[in-house]
């Protein structure tokens, strides 16, 4: 299939750095495009519409940078900063962010690269002259596509407020855009969720199990609209979706590792367990991933999750890459003192071993350890059976054998080095939903109602039940904190409530930090929304594209 036009930031990067040679560089012509005349059959519509799938797994799959995962996570209220790559030190450091950021800069390309192949499947599948294709899979296929645009819309509108509004393919240079107001955003948000609420299929009625349905639609609805103030509406998609039968809160164990010690929590965090098909019954979107080795072109990238999330204790004499205990990470963020010894209540299974490794012991089977094969690593001196010594330090705790998510937990023989992860993303499921429900009926003071809603969740979870009076925002960030870690984006949620730097200058402000760590600084309100790309503007010649208050 063919590769998809880009924005004007791509078609036009030649013209910024040739201005001075001969115009005649400057005549494009497009050798491998993506454009609407190549959309004529069902067969097209379907391979296009798998192209924004793949596109959106992109996102969690760039490798070259790989502090690009870590920069939705530090200088939050759940993360530090440990083994830092660069790409993200903006994001703890905040007086170092500014237009020429670039992560700002890539989370507007990647939107804009899925709006334009959105807009194209869109125009296409609703020109009047296409035959061959059903009025039921014409609607599909809209909804289809209009779900993935008011998606990327939808982390826009977000982290950069009111952004330039595209509804038609873009197939030639443009530098004239403009910056529509939040409000037009959020109007064509609206528009496309309607279609993808009407028109997209029930789970396991789409072409594939991991194809678009129409909870996550409204899944996607419920946090538009808590994002809006539509606080009803809201609360109405998400109970679309718990009252629908489809999906269950896991509460017991299931699948390939049911016979081994866990819990039903982790259980859903399996390679083979994470899909609705393989019994999770909480999942509403999953992007599938499988080794290329077994499946060729399997997975869009090498997701560095484990090697973001998991520790480098690889890195500690006497322990060696294994299953139990995730694989080889790197540990480039680290879990935050708040989460590790305040945000869990005993007995609550999300806070198990089995869901945060806090405990290891030596596993390499090398003759020369074998005096302390098996025991456990603690710090201070350890003596092989040779006499030679090691030396477990405070600074090992920090990026070696720091406690972690065991949810991007990984291994597989062939690859003991760890570069690949060949393991599903689960994008959303039922578990927060009922915390978006939650937000919502708290957003509307119905706390009554909003405590019914997290202890049905933390019954599931063995958690001990809340009361109203509990119930407020903070409470329930706290909450998507213990269900979530690992998994949501935790600095769009932030961005998305305005509470950023409340919650970081309470939970995650410290004045020193342990060797190893960085301390935040720097953090201000204007950081609620990340800069315009400092390139698009420069580009856009021909009319302004205002910057964010508050950066130069």
């Amino acid at each position: 299939m063919k590769r998809y036009i880009k924005l004007f930031l791509y078609v036009l990067v030649g013209a910024q750095v040739i201005t001075a040679c001969d115009k005649d560089f400057l005549d494009e012509e497009i050798l491998d495009e993506y454009a609407p005349s190549n959309l004529t059959d069902l067969a097209g519509m379907e391979a296009s519409l798998n192209g924004l799938y793949n596109r959106t797994a992109n996102f969690q799959a760039q490798a070259d940078r790989q502090g690009w995962l870590a920069a939705w996570q530090v200088g939050t209220d759940v993360i530090w900063p440990a083994e830092v790559q660069g790409i993200e030190v903006p994001y703890f450091n905040y007086e170092l962010l500014n237009p020429l950021d670039e992560v700002a800069g890539r989370t507007w390309n990647w939107n804009y690269e899925m709006i334009n192949n959105a807009n194209i499947i869109i125009a296409n599948v609703e020109n009047p002259e296409l035959e061959g294709v059903s009025q039921a899979n014409k609607s599909r296929i809209n909804a289809e596509a209009r779900f993935f645009r008011a998606y990327t819309y939808n982390f826009l509108a977000t982290v950069f407020g009111g952004v330039p509004l595209i509804t038609e393919p873009l197939t030639a240079p443009k530098t004239d855009f403009v910056r529509a107001s939040l409000e037009d955003i959020n109007n064509q948000i609206k528009i496309d969720l309607d279609s993808a609420t009407t028109y997209l299929p029930v789970i396991g009625e789409a072409p594939h199990i991991g194809r678009a349905n129409v909870y996550m639609a409204h899944q996607l609805a419920a946090e538009f609209y808590l994002r809006t103030g539509e606080y009803a509406k809201a609360e109405s998609h998400a109970d679309m979706i718990i009252s629908s039968g489809a999906f269950e809160l896991v509460s017991e164990r299931y699948g390939v590792k049911a016979g081994d010690p866990g819990d039903p929590f982790s259980d859903m965090f399996h390679v083979g367990n994470q899909r609705y098909n393989q019994g999770n019954t909480e999942a509403i979107w999953v992007l599938e991933t499988e080794n290329p080795s077994d499946v060729p072109s399997g997975n869009a990238g090498d997701f560095q999750h484990r090697r973001v999330w998991g520790a480098g204790y690889h890195n500690v004499p006497g322990l060696i890459p294994a299953d139990s205990l995730g694989g080889r990470g790197l540990s480039r963020i680290r879990l935050n003192n708040w989460v590790l010894h305040d945000l869990y209540e005993e007995g609550d299974m999300r806070n198990s071993e089995y869901s945060i490794k806090r405990e290891f012991y030596f596993n390499n089977p090398d003759p020369k350890f074998a005096n302390i094969y098996g025991t456990k690593v603690t710090l201070g001196e350890h003596t092989l059976a040779d006499g030679t010594k090691i030396q477990i330090t405070p600074v090992d705790t920090i990026r070696r054998i720091n406690p972690y998510t065991m949810k991007w937990g990984h291994f597989d023989p062939r690859d003991v080095f760890g570069w690949g992860t060949w393991k599903d993303i689960i994008m959303m499921r039922l578990g927060e939903t009922y915390l978006l429900r939650a937000e919502a009926e708290v957003m509307q003071d119905k706390p009554g109602e909003a405590a019914a809603t997290i202890n049905e969740l933390r019954e599931a979870r063995n958690a001990p039940s809340v009361d109203a009076a509990d119930m407020n925002l903070d409470f329930i960030l706290d909450e998507r904190a213990r269900e979530l870690i690992g998994e949501e984006n935790r600095r769009l949620t932030l961005m998305r409530t305005k509470t950023l730097v409340d919650r970081v200058n309470r939970l995650n402000s410290y004045s020193s930090l342990p060797e190893g760590l960085r301390v935040i600084t720097g953090l201000e309100d204007k950081h609620l929304l990340l800069p315009i790309p400092d390139q698009e503007i420069r580009l856009n010649k021909d009319a302004e594209l205002k910057q964010n208050p508050g950066y130069n």
